[in-house]
């Protein structure tokens, strides 16, 4: 259940929030509702949270399959050195250390993977989603879902020193799909993996799309920046595009058709007996450039091709690439850790 707003007297802890005029103690009240879903608890997520934590959100769901590395805490700022030797998921983590910093909301940790079949029980309850994924797959899985449910979304992305964002909402202008019909191809991926993030860049990113949600539900939908905004900041470079004049085109705004809600159509994991691997079927388009997949991941992780299958060795895993999208990931028999290695080094 979600929270019910607190009175005046308990709203001390965000006095400098609502007294932005923006906000007030009736936004901050309406803040206090509202049930927020955070997709990823990674270079986005992990920041997102916590400023929607500390902003005095009623509810947050967080959202994440993985576990903390080293090579994530040059940005990932809610984990920690010790958090490697926990073994426990990102979630739990995030659940934990942001239930500390305010014990006033509800937090729940949702230490699982987003697919057709978990997401109506993930975010059946949410008011509003933050996508802080790191792949095409669920970006167009959590677009098919919104747009069916009629749930605002906000999407972020992060690479290099660039950053993306734009806040969607369903019926009111395109969706993802309509601007971006359909994911590149897997050897024109890139990911932080392959070209690096910047940690700045991602916190950026991410402060705007909380930014945008605290809007959204303090200020009302009229509050909230339709725009597409890209960003270098590197190259201190800001651009936006007022994407809701966009054509409202895909087969979701036009004929209420969500392919991605479909298992079919989603990346498929199965687990194969008594070899310690699993082998994953893609549902991308198109044959695998080994040769362009190759020079991509050259200097970051041994890779070799032929003319049949594209071998990655990433110690302790290996990963072997056929020309279809589909691979077998060898060095484990967990399904979602098995897909977190196929977007790190393929893109999905």
């Amino acid at each position: 259940m979600t929270p019910q707003s607190k009175p005046d007297s308990d709203l001390s802890r965000y006095d400098r929030q609502w007294r932005i005029a923006q906000i007030g103690k009736e936004g901050q009240a309406r803040l206090s509702k509202a049930c927020i879903a955070v997709v990823g608890l990674g270079a986005l997520g992990s920041v997102s949270a916590g400023i929607l934590a500390r902003a005095g959100v009623g509810r947050l769901v967080l959202i994440d399959r993985d576990f903390p590395e080293m090579s994530n805490l040059q940005r990932q700022t809610l984990y920690d050195e010790e958090d490697l030797k926990g073994n426990l998921p990102k979630a739990v983590i995030a659940a934990r250390k942001l239930t500390a910093a305010n014990q006033d909301i509800l937090i729940e940790a949702k230490n699982c993977d987003l697919n057709p079949e978990t997401i109506d029980d993930l975010l059946a309850e949410t008011d509003l989603i933050i996508d802080g994924t790191d792949n095409y797959e669920t970006r167009y899985l959590l677009n098919d879902y919104a747009l069916k449910n009629k749930k605002p979304w906000i999407y972020g992305g992060v690479i290099r020193s660039e950053g993306i964002s734009v806040f969607f909402v369903p019926g009111d202008g395109p969706c993802l799909r309509c601007l971006f019909p359909e994911a590149p191809p897997a050897d024109e991926r890139e990911t932080c993996d392959q070209s690096g993030v910047l940690a700045s860049a991602a916190h950026v990113t991410a402060s705007m799309q909380a930014c945008e949600a605290i809007k959204w539900f303090a200020g009302g939908p009229l509050s909230v920046d339709r725009r597409l905004w890209k960003m270098d900041l590197w190259a201190k470079s800001f651009q936006s595009v007022d994407v809701k004049q966009a054509a409202v085109s895909c087969s979701g705004c036009c004929e209420e058709d969500y392919p991605y809600l479909d298992s079919d159509k989603m990346m498929e994991t199965v687990k194969m007996c008594g070899r310690n691997a699993v082998q994953i079927y893609s549902r991308q388009s198109g044959a695998v450039d080994f040769k362009k997949m190759a020079e991509k991941l050259a200097g970051q992780v041994a890779v070799e091709y032929n003319e049949f299958v594209l071998n990655i060795r990433a110690e302790p895993f290996e990963i072997m690439v056929f020309a279809t999208g589909r691979a077998i990931v060898k060095g484990t028999e967990d399904a979602a850790q098995a897909k977190s290695l196929y977007s790190r080094y393929i893109g999905s």
